[in-house]
């Protein structure tokens, strides 16, 4: 995957319908598949510089407070031009065990097709939401396998560390999520690729499968044309059995 455009901000999320305007608007090519990404999780854990790392290959270190940007370019995926949509969210609560997920965040969900989860290893309580989160991204999606990354940041925090990242691990596993351990300060690639395999998942799946008439005509070989020699030979054959048979009786 490469990215081939500069990076377009949208100050807040759009609202239902409007989504296309802005893919128009900032990527301006028709016709272009469109690829949109959802980054979720708790308060703190790195989810703006997460994408903002991912889209500019830049690690800044402090942000103003989310309010829920929407940031779009285009990335060759096997030699094709898509268009990526990333949706920044603020982060999530737990009250009374239970999220606490506004409107909007609902939202930007069910509009993705596809899902970051973001905990950090310094956050034990960041980690506890992930299977909620996943959840509740399930639940806005009935009916559909939505693809999910589980993203263990700050990876290069090891002496404030309070999760194990082999518990990430073992949690995306039992998901059935795929799962990475970044340091998005320190190291661009393993940020690259938990996007990356997203971007991928979601553009195979909307690529068209070929019909099973298609499928069925390409395995049958078209019959050959009949050789007038030889049903010249065949009819000479048939008819000396019949002059043997004759004979014989």
């Amino acid at each position: 995957m490469r990215l081939i455009q500069n990076m377009c901000t949208i100050a807040e999320y759009p609202a239902q319908g409007s989504a296309a305007a802005a893919s128009d608007c900032c990527v301006g090519a028709a016709g272009r598949r469109l690829v949109k990404i959802a980054v979720v999780g708790a308060s703190g854990v790195g989810k703006t510089a997460l994408v903002v790392r991912f889209l500019t290959k830049r690690f800044i270190g402090d942000y103003e407070r989310n309010a829920g940007n929407l940031y779009t370019r285009q990335v060759q995926i096997e030699g094709e031009t898509l268009a990526i949509q990333v949706q920044d969210t603020p982060g999530i609560q737990v009250h009374e065990n239970s999220l606490s997920c506004s409107e909007q965040l609902n939202r930007c969900i069910r509009w993705a097709d596809a899902v970051v989860i973001v905990f950090s290893i310094t956050d034990y309580k960041s980690y506890e939401l992930i299977s909620q989160l996943h959840q509740h991204v399930q639940q806005l999606h009935l009916g559909t396998r939505l693809p999910v990354v589980v993203v263990a940041n700050k990876a290069d925090l090891l002496h404030i560390k309070q999760v194990d990242p082999q518990l990430g691990l073992q949690l995306a596993s039992m998901l059935g999520c795929s799962f990475y351990e970044v340091s998005v300060s320190e190291n661009y690639s393993d940020v690259y690729s938990a996007f990356h395999v997203l971007c991928k998942e979601v553009s195979h799946k909307q690529q068209p499968s070929s019909t099973p008439e298609k499928r069925r005509t390409s395995l049958i070989p078209r019959p050959k044309s009949p050789n007038m020699q030889d049903l010249k030979r065949r009819f000479k054959q048939a008819l000396s059995a019949k002059v043997r048979t004759v004979t014989s009786v």
